[in-house]
């Protein structure tokens, strides 16, 4: 089961278009979409690895300009947002955002581009409060670049020798991870 998903998305990653998805992808992650470009860019960075150093180019530029939107989002219409971000899981990763900013200010920005709260997060707070636009784009630059780099690296590294163990071993890994899940959500019903 988990083989044939896996065989799929390497299919897709193939695609020629593939970039372009990619790209759009990575903007809106940033400011408003909540997948992140990883679901994307490693399968593509492993199915064709000599360009998966163009993939992560592409992957950072996109995800800054989609932070600049964000960043846009939070300055200027931060008010009309508020309401809804109160009610979604988002808001106590706003609160953490806000609080590392009062904090750390570019270094929050930075080291964003790793953290497990989503980016989006970070740009809208970054705005809400007014950063200074060019530090904000700088620490992006460094940190969601650093992140995606990162990924092609190691995923290109591996290339076809790891893209055929991972296919080998897939239906296991994704019979595993069903199972972390599982177990993951128990330990959170019973201690809540």
């Amino acid at each position: 089961m988990f083989q044939k998903l896996y065989d799929l998305v390497i299919s897709w990653s193939r695609h020629r278009h593939a970039l372009r998805y990619l790209v759009v992808l990575s903007f809106a992650e940033s400011s408003f979409f909540p997948v992140p470009p990883d679901v994307m860019l490693a399968p593509m960075a492993l199915a064709q690895p000599s360009k998966a150093m163009r993939f992560a180019f592409w992957t950072t530029t996109a995800s800054v300009l989609g932070g600049i939107l964000g960043y846009g989002i939070g300055y200027f219409l931060f008010e009309n947002i508020a309401p809804w971000l109160k009610t979604t899981h988002y808001w106590e990763g706003y609160l953490t955002a806000t609080t590392w900013f009062n904090q750390w200010g570019f270094w929050a920005v930075l080291v964003a581009g790793f953290s497990p709260i989503p980016y989006k997060v970070f740009t809208i707070a970054a705005g809400t409060l007014n950063m200074l636009i060019a530090p904000f784009v700088l620490a992006s630059m460094i940190g969601r670049g650093g992140r995606f780099f990162l990924v092609a690296i190691l995923l290109a590294a591996g290339g076809e020798k790891l893209e055929s163990k991972l296919r080998e071993h897939m239906d296991r890994l994704g019979w595993g991870l069903v199972v972390v899940i599982a177990i993951g959500g128990l330990i959170y019903h019973f201690t809540q």
